[in-house]
């Protein structure tokens, strides 16, 4: 089978909705040699994606009969989450850890990258949120703790920029079920220019929100589902109560 740097879950579906996630594998693809000089259990890490998020991902596309577009590649080899011009574009470095097929990485080296892997990403990105009202959510993962620090109290952070029109209420109505724990614009904040939110969203005035689920909390098939399941109509109702 011939490697694709994305996947494409229902394209023709006809929901508002268009689900992202950017982090969704740790993939190295075959011409890169199929590693990046880590072992496993680094490559297993949030360092190389987001842990659970693409399983959460499929499972809500189908719940809000919407597309879901999926990267094929880690986040170390090149971040879709990132704009052209970002320093952190390509990580040298990562939460302590040095990337070794990165460390001497050129600008052409970068430039066949992007050519690779992140521009058909956000090609095709960009072709589904050609669809009438289109309506983006993303969905990341984030670890319970960083190295040294306190234990994140969030199961859920809801993040946003300039745009809240969807963020705002979604955050109420979490937090309005009485039994979690929401952040807002938490773990992190919810912008970075040129982002995908930024380029495929917030550009064309298009309504959005980022999802940070922890990941020890979909780290398996059964927490995957169970929120997928208890966010799609939650969803559902905010983006019908908004009016947009």
């Amino acid at each position: 089978m011939t490697y694709q740097p994305f996947e494409i879950i229902g394209a023709k579906r006809p929901g508002r909705w268009v689900v992202t996630c950017d982090h969704a594998a740790n993939t190295v693809p075959p011409e890169l040699g199929g590693t990046l000089g880590l072992g496993a259990a680094d490559m297993a890490r949030h360092i190389a994606y987001d842990v659970g998020a693409a399983g959460v991902t499929r499972a809500l596309a189908d719940h809000l009969d919407a597309p879901a577009i999926l990267s094929n590649f880690s986040r170390l080899v090149i971040d879709p989450n990132r704009g052209e011009d970002d320093p952190t574009l390509m990580m040298r470095l990562y939460d302590g850890t040095i990337i070794p097929a990165n460390r001497h990485a050129t600008i052409a080296d970068i430039e066949m990258r992007l050519n690779a892997y992140h521009r058909p990403y956000h090609a095709a990105l960009a072709g589904l949120m050609a669809r009438p009202k289109p309506v983006m959510v993303a969905v990341h993962s984030f670890t319970p703790r960083l190295n040294g620090r306190r234990p994140r109290p969030w199961e859920i952070g809801i993040l946003y920029a300039h745009d809240s029109r969807l963020a705002i209420p979604l955050i109420e109505a979490l937090r309005a079920q009485g039994d979690l724990t929401v952040g807002e614009n938490e773990p992190y904040a919810g912008h970075l220019p040129g982002d995908a939110v930024d380029r495929h969203a917030l550009a064309h005035g298009h309504p959005n929100v980022l999802i940070e689920l922890r990941n020890d909390l979909i780290s398996e098939a059964k927490g995957q589902q169970h929120w997928a399941d208890r966010l799609a109509p939650i969803l559902q109702t905010v983006l019908a109560e908004s009016g947009l």
